[in-house]
């Protein structure tokens, strides 16, 4: 099996550059990076230090349900984004992560969920990918929960 880890959708990524408006109707909020700790969920990367970047609420979900959770985001304000890759993403630099495996209908699948070494996140999305009922992975903040990317098997 092979697995990829994948940015926000290039169009989910353009209608909120164009609307500047976040999952809860609140305009996003525009702000210069300090070069620290900016992670773009479009490019995958530290947005540079002097680049403007957006801060919005966001929900990664198709649809909604108690397990579709909604939080803080970055985007740079322009990027071109990055193309779903098998590399660990550069925006993963913390020590550890959340990596949790949801159903095809969108639930957390209980008992997957796990705070990993960053250096274990592949291996361990890859095991819960192998599992029957996990549709994807999820790689979150190990300290503010934060949505980073997804994990899919392809």
């Amino acid at each position: 099996m092979s697995i990829h880890f994948h940015p926000l959708p290039e169009d989910t990524v353009t209608a909120i550059r164009r609307a500047r408006v976040d999952a809860y109707g609140n305009a996003v909020e525009v702000a210069i990076s300090d070069g620290d700790g900016i992670p773009c969920r479009s490019c995958l990367k530290v947005t540079p230090k002097g680049m403007p970047f957006l801060i919005l609420a966001h929900r990664p979900f198709e649809g909604q349900n108690a397990y579709t959770e909604t939080g803080p985001i970055f985007l740079c304000e322009d990027c071109a984004g990055t193309p779903p890759s098998s590399a660990l993403p550069d925006i993963l630099t913390a020590p550890t992560y959340i990596v949790r495996g949801y159903s095809a209908d969108e639930r957390i699948v209980y008992g997957t969920g796990q705070v990993t070494p960053t250096d274990e996140i592949a291996t361990y999305a890859e095991s819960l990918l192998a599992s029957e009922g996990i549709a994807f992975v999820d790689v979150r903040s190990a300290s503010n929960n934060c949505f980073l990317c997804r994990v899919k098997a392809e």
